[in-house]
Formats: C-alpha cells, sequence, structure tokens
C-alpha cells in the first residue's frame, strides 16, 4: 500500500465545509468520489490537516490517502484534476512514508483573513472577502494584536461548540497590512481552534473601530470565556494559506 500527500486548493464558496456531511456539498465528498472512480468502485478515505467551515478557502490544505496504485506523483495530479470539479485543485502530489499523517504530523498554519473597506459592495469580492465600509485604526489593532503573540490559553477566541479541552496554543506571527481597499490579516500558530482566527479578527476590528482598547486584549484572554470577545467574521474571508510540517 501506498502513501500520498496531496496538497490542494479550493473555493469554499459553493460548499457546506471540508469534512463529510449527510445530503451536502463537501470537499471531501468530492475528492474521494474521484478517488473511488479511480479505483473501479473502491472507497478510498482522505485525511486533511483539519476541517474548514462553509464558505472558507483553501490556498494550501493537505491531506493524504492510501492506494495500491504505482501511479507516478505527477500522473496522479493529472488524474484527479482531469476529474474534479473546476474549483478544487490538486496543486502537488508526493509519495510520503506509511507513518506520514496529515493532520497529527502538522507543525503550524498560517492562515489569512481578507476584507475590503470599500464603500460599496463588489459582487466580485462577495464570496472572497469581508466587506466592512468603515474606518479602520490598524495601529489600535497592530497594539493589540501584540497580547496574543506567544503561548496562551485561547479559550475566549474559540467556539463554544467545540469539544476540545485543551485550549492552550502558540501565535508566532500576525501582521496586518493594507494595500487600497484590501485589509489581509495573516496568522501563524502551531495550532488554531474551532472558530479562533474568525473570532481573533472579529475581536481586533472592534478595536480598530474604536469600540474596544488594544490593552482590552489581556483581560479577554484572562476570562478564558467566549462571551468577552468580539463577534466571529464571517467565513468567505478566511483562507488555510499553508500548513507545516
Amino acid at each position: 500500500m501506498n502513501r500520498y500527500k496531496c496538497i490542494i486548493s479550493y473555493d469554499g464558496s459553493g460548499y457546506s465545509g471540508y469534512q463529510v456531511q449527510p445530503n451536502k456539498r463537501t470537499v471531501q465528498s468530492q475528492i474521494e468520489a474521484v478517488l473511488a472512480k479511480i479505483h473501479k468502485g473502491s472507497h478510498v478515505k482522505i485525511s486533511a490537516s483539519g476541517r474548514t467551515d462553509a464558505g472558507v478557502h483553501a490556498k494550501g490544505q493537505v491531506i493524504h490517502f492510501d492506494s495500491p496504485l504505482s501511479l507516478l506523483e505527477e500522473k496522479w495530479g493529472l488524474a484527479l484534476n482531469s476529474m474534479l470539479p473546476e474549483d478544487i485543485s490538486v496543486v502537488a502530489v508526493e509519495k510520503v512514508d506509511p507513518a506520514f499523517h496529515a493532520r497529527f504530523d502538522a507543525e503550524g498554519k498560517e492562515y489569512r483573513y481578507f476584507l475590503y473597506q470599500s464603500p460599496k459592495r463588489d459582487p466580485f469580492q462577495r464570496n472572497y472577502a469581508f466587506h466592512y465600509p468603515y474606518p479602520l485604526n490598524l495601529e489600535d489593532m497592530r497594539e493589540a494584536y501584540k497580547y496574543l503573540l506567544g503561548t496562551h490559553d485561547f479559550s475566549s477566541f474559540c467556539s463554544a461548540r467545540t469539544e476540545v479541552k485543551d485550549k492552550v496554543r502558540t501565535i508566532e506571527t500576525i501582521e496586518i497590512s493594507q494595500e487600497g481597499d484590501r485589509v489581509c490579516f495573516r496568522f501563524i500558530g502551531n495550532g488554531f481552534l474551532y472558530n479562533m482566527v474568525r473570532i481573533l479578527v472579529g475581536t481586533l476590528l472592534e478595536v480598530g473601530s474604536g469600540k474596544r482598547q488594544p490593552k482590552d486584549i489581556m483581560e479577554i484572554l484572562e476570562k478564558k470565556d467566549r462571551s468577552y470577545a468580539g463577534k466571529t467574521a464571517p467565513g468567505q474571508g478566511l483562507y488555510l494559506w499553508k500548513v507545516y510540517y
């Protein structure tokens, strides 16, 4: 049996998330359906570095699967892309050690979140960035995110629906940049909780709009209570950018 690691990109606009769900279109179900065709009807399960929610995109999601077939790596990419829908692309395929696991071997992830500040809605950005037509104080936001760097219990920045008990994570990098009306938030850490990046963005936006002070981030962390943080930013602005191994 051979194990293959794939880097995939997808436009999450038309999906109910990455993970298989009954009677819903998901990224995992689309890829597994194609693999079943390649394997003449046999089900091939794929494992990913993590799930993404409805409407969330990926530039560098990582998956792995096992196959008795010994195709060349470039042949795998050609075969998969020829049958996958146009909103999913296999960027690279690599044969790896059978012990490799896309989720458990991941050492870190990078997420990016995009918003645009145009006074008017742009129909061509509606699925790929969050429309936020209000002024922002980026310097206050940059001051605020300094309190988030390092290792903390991020219970306040995690969906209350999560079943994960250990909510301690390390954020190594946060950057906020602006080009024209586009604002990009960049997060790199050893792992992220359910909705964590979107809640971080929503809270930083409240700082940037003057609803909170930068130092309020310290108290939010200390409370370890989701109700103290800001709103969850919409999914369409979020991208799983890269997975580190």
